[in-house]
């Protein structure tokens, strides 16, 4: 059928990968501030910051548009330093009938994982979501480093 759908990005931090999980497992509040073109909000709603079971928001910018979307943590590990992210509302899941994100860091990469299954057979691949993404990546990097 072809609905499904996975895409992976592995990239090289400069700053290393501790210092990016990090960013994303306790301090993920100051991602707007440090990607403030691509992520214009984050919110908790229910829970802590990235726990297991958390609820968050956010809101970002794609293709010159706001978007929104709701997520549910569903795993956390620090020992590998994943987070499993399970969008449960917004905008994405117009297109999409689930769509979720796995991030990891490893020494010195990141690995970002989107799985999606597609509503219809002419919905997009979430490219430009992904490359939203990958800018915010690079933004967060940039910030780091400078550090």
């Amino acid at each position: 059928m072809g609905l499904k759908g996975k895409l992976i990005a592995l990239m090289e931090m400069k700053c290393g990968g501790d210092s990016f999980f990090d960013i994303l497992h306790t301090n993920t509040h100051y991602v707007p501030n440090l990607s403030p073109t691509n992520v214009v909000h984050f919110g908790i709603h229910e829970g802590e910051i990235i726990k297991p079971g958390s609820i968050v928001s956010w809101k970002y910018n794609e293709a010159g548009q706001e978007m929104y979307m709701k997520q549910l943590i569903e795993s956390v590990d620090t020992h590998k330093k994943s987070i499993k992210w399970k969008v449960i509302e917004g905008d994405l899941l117009k297109l999409y009938n689930y769509f979720n994100v796995i991030t990891s860091c490893e020494g010195q990469w990141t690995t970002w994982t989107i799985e999606y299954e597609k509503k219809t057979e002419d919905t997009p691949e979430p490219l430009v979501h992904f490359g939203v993404v990958l800018a915010m990546i690079k933004d967060i990097e940039g910030r780091l480093v400078k550090k």
